[in-house]
């Protein structure tokens, strides 16, 4: 059965379809409050996630996490603070650091004690007392307020109170780690090849000083990293600001432009996004070409292993050969996709200039995203607060470590009177030391719980953030095509008006969709987790499922963006709850199936290229100006340790601000489909009923969704 130039459903299929309603003028203002249940439900849980951060704020301090610790829990470097002049953590016997306990507790079973400096040459405890110029050097590496005068040497190495030997050393994230060098092959610690343990009378081979400090290095590789990269944007923090700024000139420019010349433009990044692949797949090629019979370029990605100096791997044929395919396939892909949809996008062009006279009209809309971001970091910063707060508010728990066989080790024990214990008399070399923050508290106790309701509050907060900016959008573009004499009869501040009724009847329907996406976000990061704890498992089967429901959650979130940001549309519209909302969207997209992918899914495909443009521009623009290729620019570039850091920064943020910009077409797009299947249901273009639609609009559209429906009707 066909009504109009569109086919549709018969009646109850999916739904009863819109009729005809002369009183219907777009968004409805006489509306009432929706999902009131939801709209309490969120104030109660942002009233408790105050509540947690303030828990935490209270218990938390950040300085676990910049400061090392000594044997006792206090701050090295840390002002206000008795080592407040001593930012280095000394290591009394680094070997022990070659316990598997290091892996364990990220704990070395030895003291520690904070000093101003690390030591620079080789001593022993029993040389340095000959000499009183040594010992003086060597007590600042002694516990602060020893004497050596009421304890013989065995007594005061059997304390603890001073190291058996110090070595040179250097500082390593601020912990003083063997001064570790190679000469002609020889492993070295301060042009030294073996040394005196200050315990026994034989020399020992450096190799286990080198041992020891790998181990105590475990966790500090990773902060050296993050050292690196720290480095890198304090130098180029500005060249990324610049092309961030780049990016935002470009995409601004680029929607202007598509707002007066919106075909040219559309066919005119189709050929940029063919040229800017060209090229890279030109560039790959010509690397590859450079690299044949280079040494060392022939070694394999796998032999080669992860580098955090990616600049190794452009040094390799099999890099460009990847990349070159990896683009070639993208080309090939891009260009097959816009020949069999090249009608699709004529029809499609036509929808992205509605959307750019209705931006026109809202110029107002192009600035709003930026309260959305705005909103959204301010999400990200609770968050991100809370936890560090969170996973610092742990107490300072003491354990038990010893050489030999001991009952009590790795127990909790009090180090100031650790030494009066039964402890010290069965275990000799029994040490009170410091081990890790935790507690035994209820509070330290529900620690992961307060961890996942910060994370699960952050998702619901943020997709509320982000529904908000729909629905606002949404009410504003609906206004633009329910206005039969455009601009004439639309409201004075739609922007406004929409955002108005958003947060005053809506907020509630907005927590509901929100919600709802956040479980299923917070059951991906869990799965995500088990799947991390699942790695080392052997068990096929427990993978398997693991990997199903991974992929499951992952389609069933898209699909339920899908939905919530179609229902936002209606709720914009008509008022409703979220639930019919969410239902007569989904109908009317499955009355008009074949609509919805000949029209709304390349106008995405079509957007996506656009910032896929700016990204790709910007991206090369960086690539070139860090690797200092540009020539007239090259003494600019700053020095780096990495220099994909600033490059993956800029085209990760390049990402973001065109898709702020997009996500405006986007939304328009989305919301001007929806009306326009609406309004082929509910008019049928005759003079008692004409359509919204504008002649221009209505001139592409119904010829396309008519051939759409004849050949699908001879495909049936």
């Amino acid at each position: 059965m066909e009504e109009g130039p569109g086919r549709k459903e018969p009646d109850g299929a999916y739904g009863t379809p819109q009729k005809y309603d002369p009183t219907f003028k777009g968004p409805i203002h006489d509306r009432g409050c929706t999902d009131i249940i939801c709209c309490i439900l969120l104030l109660v849980a942002i009233v408790g996630y105050v509540i947690v951060g303030i828990v935490a704020w209270t218990h938390g301090d950040p300085r676990k996490v910049i400061y090392p610790t000594d044997s006792r829990g206090q701050f090295c470097g840390q002002l206000g603070t008795p080592n407040e002049n001593k930012p280095f953590l000394f290591y009394f016997n680094i070997m022990k650091c070659a316990s598997p306990l290091v892996l364990l507790e990220f704990q070395c079973p030895t003291k520690q004690i904070c000093v101003n400096k690390c030591p620079d040459r080789y001593l022993t405890y029993r040389s340095a007392r000959t000499q009183d110029k040594d010992f003086e050097y060597y007590k600042q590496f002694c516990v602060p307020g020893f004497n050596s005068q009421q304890k013989s040497l065995p007594e005061m190495l059997r304390d603890g109170d001073c190291p058996a030997m110090i070595t040179p050393s250097k500082p390593l994230a601020r912990r003083c780690l063997p001064a570790i060098n190679t000469k002609k092959g020889v492993i070295m610690v301060g042009n030294e090849t073996t040394f005196d343990d200050g315990r026994e009378q034989t020399k020992r081979n450096v190799t286990e000083l080198v041992e020891g400090a790998k181990k105590a290095n475990v966790v500090l590789e990773a902060r050296q990293l993050a050292m690196k990269i720290f480095e890198d944007y304090t130098v180029s923090w500005y060249w990324i600001i610049i092309g961030l700024v780049i990016a935002m000139v470009i995409s601004f420019i680029f929607i202007v432009l598509l707002r007066f010349l919106a075909g040219i433009m559309i066919w005119v990044m189709i050929v940029l996004v063919i040229l800017v692949l060209g090229y890279g797949i030109f560039h790959c090629y010509m690397e590859y070409a450079r690299l044949k019979g280079e040494a060392g370029s022939d070694v394999s990605l796998k032999d080669l292993g992860f580098q955090t100096d990616l600049r190794v791997y452009l040094h390799l044929k099999q890099t460009w050969l990847a990349f070159m395919i990896i683009l070639c396939i993208m080309e090939v892909i891009i260009i097959l996709l816009l020949i069999f949809l090249r009608k699709r996008i004529l029809i499609a062009i036509a929808l992205i200039k509605e959307a750019s006279r209705a931006i026109g009209h809202i110029m107002t809309s192009l600035v709003f995203p930026l309260c959305t971001f705005f909103l959204v970091c301010l999400c990200i910063a609770y968050w991100a607060s809370t936890a560090v707060f969170l996973s610092t508010s742990n107490e300072a728990v003491y354990k038990v470590f010893n050489e030999s066989n001991c009952d009590y080790a790795g127990q909790t024990c009090i180090p100031e009177t650790f030494n009066m214990t039964n402890i010290t008399k069965q275990c000799p070399d029994a040490r009170c030391l410091f081990a890790f923050y935790g507690g035994e508290t209820a509070y330290h106790k529900y620690l992961i719980v307060f961890q996942i309701y910060n994370a699960f509050m952050f998702f619901w907060l943020a997709n509320f953030v982000i529904a908000l900016g729909q629905v606002t959008l949404a009410g504003a573009f609906a206004s633009y095509y329910w206005a039969f004499k455009k601009p004439d009869d639309m409201p004075a501040f739609p922007l406004f008006s929409s955002f108005g009724r958003a947060l005053r009847y809506h907020t509630g329907s907005l927590a509901f969709g929100s919600l709802i996406l956040a479980i299923v976000q917070i059951i991906r990061v869990l799965l995500e987790y088990l799947d991390h704890r699942l790695k080392a498992a052997e068990n096929k089967f427990a993978k398997f499922l693991l990997t199903c429901l991974k992929c499951c959650f992952w389609c069933l979130e898209k699909f339920i963006k899908f939905l919530n940001r179609n229902a936002y549309i209606m709720i914009a519209i008509y008022g409703t709850n979220f639930c019919t909302s969410a239902k007569n969207a989904f109908f009317l997209l499955m009355r008009n199936i074949i609509r919805v992918a000949v029209l709304d899914k390349v106008t995405d495909f079509l957007l996506f290229l656009g910032k896929l443009l700016i990204v790709g521009s910007v991206g090369i623009l960086a690539f070139f100006f860090f690797t200092q290729r540009i020539k007239l620019v090259q003494d600019t570039a700053p020095p780096l340790n990495y220099y994909w850091v600033p490059i993956l920064t800029v085209i990760v943020g390049s990402y973001l601000i065109a898709h702020g910009f997009f996500s405006v077409y986007a939304m328009c797009v989305d919301t001007l489909f929806l009306c326009f299947c609406e309004d082929l249901e509910r008019n049928d273009g005759s003079p008692e009923r004409p359509y919204y639609m504008s002649p221009e609009l209505s001139e592409v559209l119904l010829k396309g969704s008519l051939e759409s429906s004849k050949s699908a009707d001879s495909q049936g």
